[in-house]
């Protein structure tokens, strides 16, 4: 059985104590003292989930007290109770970094609901927060996120294979990272100081795609009116990243493998090879094997290319990450779009821990920027997270 969270009340009247303490000694362990004095000494020896601090009481009041312990732990949790005519010493204490208050006389369920909100938004800032140091340090090694077994055999296995200068193949579901995975190659190789250029076979037309990996030369086709040098030749020293490779027509395949096999390339239009050293990182998300069986993608290339395999898992493969993905979207787009949101509520960590994400991480980035901009106040609620099916 876990321990039972602790709470000091701070009041002078007895009554008021032992009436609290038989309140909250059910699922909290409850202390109590008489005067601010006593309350600011009790925290320093013991430590307090939350305290429950009257706002009239001789000697110290609970303003200055208030004060006094917020100059101790700025992080205490400090509930108010305050008598009903008192509610504006009660906003004035909010403002000095009370989390909320309670009039009396009070409801027993009115009170543990607002007690329970507090911790429950505590728990969630600290949950955040560890989220966010273990992206800090995924991000500072290689930017891939997560702290699933599926996704620490991808880092380990980067991490191994990125001194390296052989070919990569990385697969996975559209979304699923693979150019991320890709960088985090670059960053951590012997080429990092070098180029990382990423080519989106499938997003440049078959006529234009030639010219776009090799260049050309002036007046080789209609419209080159400058000779361009290709990307092959501005990754010189670094790392080529080829993604959605499998959309490259027979003809494109063919020099391709002419580069793999005798490094270099030859702008379109022009009279020879140049030499290039790159090293090729290429990615897809169909199926090769079935592909080379219907003629589509040619064998010995595939073999070039998938010297070393890298699978990116889905995000419904390794849902562990998904807090910590929501922890850096969160982050991103508050610096982005100049937000202060803190933290998800319940029923939104709900929804977007169980949705399935079809378009995998992505989807999730996508989904999260839309909540940043729809959320008004410092939590992001259901009403944000709009358009999904769980």
């Amino acid at each position: 059985m876990p321990n039972k969270e602790n709470i000091l009340i701070i009041d002078d009247e007895i009554d008021m104590q032992e009436t609290l303490k038989s309140i909250l000694k059910k699922k909290y362990s409850p202390q109590a003292v008489s005067s601010g004095k006593q309350g600011i000494s009790e925290i320093k020896k013991k430590e307090y989930s939350l305290l429950l601090l009257d706002l009239k009481m001789p000697e110290m009041d609970g303003i200055e007290t208030l004060t006094k312990i917020k100059e101790l732990d700025p992080q205490m949790l400090v509930i108010i109770i305050t008598a009903s005519k008192d509610i504006k010493s009660a906003v004035e204490a909010m403002k000095l970094g009370a989390e909320d208050y309670v009039s009396k006389p009070f409801e027993v369920e009115e009170l543990l609901a607002i007690i329970k909100k507090a911790l429950d938004k505590r728990s969630l800032e600290r949950e955040n927060q560890a989220l966010r140091e273990i992206v800090e340090e995924q991000e500072r090694y290689c930017d891939i996120i997560g702290n699933s077994e599926k996704i620490k055999n991808v880092i380990k296995l980067i991490s191994n294979i990125s001194k390296t200068d052989s070919t990569i193949l990385i697969t996975g579901e559209s979304g699923s990272g693979k150019e991320i995975a890709a960088k985090a190659i670059h960053k951590l190789s012997n080429r990092s100081r070098k180029p990382f250029i990423a080519v989106n076979c499938a997003a440049i037309p078959e006529n234009l795609l030639e010219s776009e990996l090799f260049g050309h030369e002036r007046g080789a086709f209609t419209g080159a009116l400058d000779r361009r040098i290709g990307k092959f030749e501005l990754a010189g020293g670094g790392t080529m990243f080829l993604d959605e490779v499998g959309c490259m027509s027979p003809a494109m395949q063919a020099k391709l493998l002419r580069v793999l096999e005798e490094k270099s390339v030859e702008r379109v239009g022009g009279n020879g090879p140049i030499q290039v050293d790159v090293r090729i990182l290429s990615a897809t998300n169909i199926d090769f094997k079935k592909f080379i069986k219907d003629g589509k993608f040619r064998e010995d290339l595939y073999y070039r290319l998938n010297v070393i395999p890298v699978e990116m898992p889905s995000l419904k493969e390794r849902r562990e990450d998904i807090p910590l993905f929501i922890s850096y979207f969160l982050d991103k787009f508050n610096k982005e779009l100049n937000r202060k949101i803190k933290n998800l509520s319940p029923a939104a960590q709900k929804i977007l821990y169980n949705y399935n994400y079809p378009g995998n991480v992505r989807e999730l980035k996508n989904i999260m920027e839309r909540a940043v901009v729809l959320t008004n106040g410092d939590t992001i609620n259901e009403s944000g997270i709009i358009g999904l099916t769980v």
